[in-house]
């Protein structure tokens, strides 16, 4: 086999969610509103922790992290598929394709990676709150936000120099409406059983072991909880993790959602619906998530609004 494909191909054309063409103006529509709410939402969330000093805390240091990424997560997929719906075309080039899915990988682990830093430090917050000023000092956050990006951008790395050996022939068609890494891995037509391991042992890598960690914490954080007395303690040591509990919740349910959809190898369109969950209706929901279940946000932002 020869690795590397440029002589052979310049352009997949990605089929979308519907090639009925009365359902086009909907899908535009419909997208471009998540789109555009997904933005202004994540922003408010940003804009809220830096303009006020009370939310310069950890835990909001982490979540305006979260919701630039967010917003890069979005943007890696959306506007390219607004563009396709817009002009009526589907093909996107090789370079774009593999850049495309390069940075889906990226932001795709650096959301799973910081959902599992916030429940360390809601862990922390809880179980350990005489040690949590001290331990969850602002270096600290520095370098777990900096060691979240460098494994998530060796990760995006290698899936996408595993993707480069490959030779692609005639069906180029990507059953998605973004380069989705496991559609690419299907439509080669060289050995693929590398790419397969490496995907394999990487989703179980960056997938598990974050899931691992966060299923440890909270259930650290349960039992604190429930040792503590007072009804009102629990509630508000509880109340500090519920819209973290929440987004993870709906992060991870959407996430398993797509893997037993694609476990069909005839469910190409039921893959990219159920994906549409996590690239855009979770981004979308977690500020209101945040927002609506916490006053300090609330408060913030009626302050940034006067």
């Amino acid at each position: 086999m020869e690795p590397g494909n440029n002589t052979h191909i310049s352009n997949f054309l990605l089929v979308g969610l519907s090639e009925v063409p009365e359902l086009q103006p909907l899908i535009f529509g419909l997208f471009l509103s998540m789109y555009l709410i997904t933005v202004f939402g994540n922003l408010l969330i940003i804009l809220a922790v830096s303009s006020d000093p009370h939310l310069h805390t950890p835990m909001y240091f982490f979540l305006s992290n979260l919701s630039f990424v967010d917003i890069c997560f979005t943007s890696t997929t959306i506007p390219r598929m607004l563009q396709n719906v817009q002009i009526q075309s589907k093909v996107i080039t090789y370079e774009g394709c593999i850049v495309q899915m390069h940075f889906y990988i990226l932001f795709a682990g650096l959301d799973d990676i910081l959902l599992t830093v916030m429940a360390y430090d809601r862990f922390m917050a809880i179980c350990h709150p005489l040690h949590y000023t001290v331990t969850m000092n602002a270096q600290l956050c520095g370098w777990l936000v900096l060691v979240s990006w460098i494994i998530s951008v060796l990760n995006s790395l290698l899936h996408s120099l595993m993707i480069l050996r490959l030779s692609f022939c005639s069906d180029l068609e990507i059953h998605h409406f973004f380069c989705e890494i496991q559609q690419l891995i299907q439509l080669a037509c060289s050995d693929t059983f590398l790419n397969n391991t490496v995907l394999y042992f990487g989703s179980v890598i960056m997938g598990g072991v974050p899931l691992v960690g966060i299923i440890y914490s909270y259930s650290k954080i349960v039992a604190s909880i429930c040792g503590i007395s007072s009804a009102q303690g629990q509630y508000k040591a509880f109340s500090t993790c519920a819209s973290h509990l929440s987004v993870v919740s709906l992060f991870y349910f959407t996430c398993l959602g797509v893997y037993l959809s694609s476990s069909d190898t005839h469910s190409s369109e039921a893959s990219a619906i159920a994906s549409v969950m996590y690239t855009v209706v979770t981004p979308m929901l977690n500020p209101f998530i945040y927002s609506l279940r916490n006053k300090d946000v609330k408060r913030a932002l009626k302050r940034f609004f006067g």
